[in-house]
């Protein structure tokens, strides 16, 4: 069940502007690339060559998780997390994020999306059908009950996974087959120590809310080392695959090791990943479209 929220109504009486740009704050879109990132990676990775990456089916997955799939997932959290967020500083006016108010539109819109996963499916061929389905489905119980993941330690972390699915859906769009079983392990450790770091700024608030995750169970401290640990056996397992894919999931251990032992702020440390993640996407990317097209 969807909550409600009692309001006086200012809320449901926004203008079609407002709406949208709310929808546009909810869908947190300095984060769009954390899911359409890895379908540009996932392609590219599937690919033989140049052509299979202009496909309209490619550019339709891309589409489907750049925009919708980040209004389904933020909008869960937002509304199943309302009385939390009172606690969060990162709801405040005028922040990052936008906090739940009880608006209707968010909850018919939060529906859409994730109702539009399945003809983005019916274009993809069957073997990527798993991998929408696993999305939709972690995507709503990381938040919304029976599951509500992010309210267990450890389980947090691992169902966090489904930001690396939108890659395993790209690669059997453009291969045709299932991606390599290392690539996904390794690809899940990255997402789950990523999550969990990102929980770090979370700690107080969702300690006051009583509120538990991997992160308030560990603490900052502890929880830098489980994140330097975990991003650590996802470089070793892109490291089997490819040395050079492992040299360059190392940075995450690294930098991880060295914000906890440095006075750097991590809910400073926080806003650097978006780019930190760009940025490897974009060397993976390349590495691969060298490979796949070396230049003349």
């Amino acid at each position: 069940m969807i909550p409600t929220t009692t309001t006086d109504g200012a809320a449901n009486q926004q203008t079609p502007g407002e709406r949208l740009r709310y929808l546009f704050v909810l869908s947190r879109p300095r984060f769009w690339l954390y899911l359409a990132g890895p379908v540009a990676v996932g392609g590219v990775y599937g690919a033989s060559e140049l052509s299979a990456l202009v496909s309209p089916v490619l550019v339709a997955l891309f589409a489907y998780f750049l925009v919708p799939a980040n209004v389904f997932l933020y909008g869960i959290n937002d509304v199943y997390d309302a009385d939390i967020d009172a606690e969060n500083p990162k709801k405040d006016d005028g922040g990052r994020e936008a906090r739940w108010g009880g608006q209707r539109f968010v909850v018919y819109a939060v529906l859409l999306c994730g109702v539009l996963a399945i003809p983005t499916a019916l274009l993809l061929p069957v073997a990527a059908w798993p991998w929408i389905g696993l999305f939709v489905l972690l995507g709503a119980e990381y938040s919304a009950p029976p599951a509500r993941f992010k309210t267990t330690p450890l389980l947090d972390s691992l169902s966090n996974g489904l930001y690396v699915v939108p890659a395993m859906a790209a690669y059997a769009t453009v291969a045709g087959s299932q991606p390599p079983v290392i690539a996904v392990l390794g690809a899940w450790l990255w997402a789950m120590a990523m999550h969990t770091f990102s929980a770090i700024p979370d700690i107080d608030p969702d300690r006051r809310a009583g509120i538990r995750t991997t992160a308030t169970l560990f603490g900052e401290r502890t929880t830098y080392g489980y994140c330097t640990v975990v991003w650590g056996l996802a470089a070793v397992a892109f490291g089997l695959l490819d040395p050079r894919l492992g040299a360059v999931f190392a940075v995450y251990p690294v930098l991880v090791a060295a914000i906890g032992l440095s006075s750097v702020r991590v809910d400073r440390a926080y806003w650097w990943y978006p780019v930190i993640n760009t940025a490897v996407g974009a060397v993976l990317t390349m590495g691969k479209l060298w490979e796949i097209a070396p230049p003349i």
